[in-house]
């Protein structure tokens, strides 16, 4: 499972949802991936530093600031592009494995209290956001 998390000011997915401050998380579910794993990653995801105190400092987590997560599953960053020029996608879970998972994903931020907005699993969507710092951090 990979994570691409973005801190925006706004971001929003057509067709799916949009947010105010707060992540952009563009997830990605590779073979083997559980529940579990989707789980971790999303306490992981609320709980990460990335948001500035009152001295500047990275020491505020998606949780403190009170801000919101849009979730977009995006199968293309379990790429492998180690032979040839085109990437090849086969690490990628099935939709029907993935979808629950990410699913679980967003769930879990709801769970720990934060509001989540998803894109359409599966759909081809529109993704804009307003990146802020730019802040982007890839978690596995």
């Amino acid at each position: 499972m990979r994570a691409v998390i973005q801190r925006v000011s706004r971001a929003s997915s057509t067709p799916g949802g949009s947010i105010g401050p707060g992540l952009c998380v563009l997830l990605g579910i590779a073979e083997g991936d559980e529940e579990a794993d989707a789980i971790r990653l999303a306490a992981k995801v609320a709980r990460l530093r990335i948001f500035e105190d009152d001295e500047g400092k990275f020491d505020r987590s998606l949780l403190d600031t009170g801000g919101e997560a849009l979730v977009v599953s995006q199968f293309t960053l379990i790429a492998d592009t180690a032979k040839g020029n085109r990437p090849s996608f086969s690490d990628a879970a099935r939709p029907e494995v993935a979808d629950p998972i990410y699913e679980r994903f967003a769930q879990t931020l709801r769970e720990l209290g934060l509001n989540v907005e998803t894109g359409v699993f599966g759909a081809r969507m529109s993704v804009e956001l307003v990146n802020d710092g730019p802040v982007t951090i890839i978690l596995e």
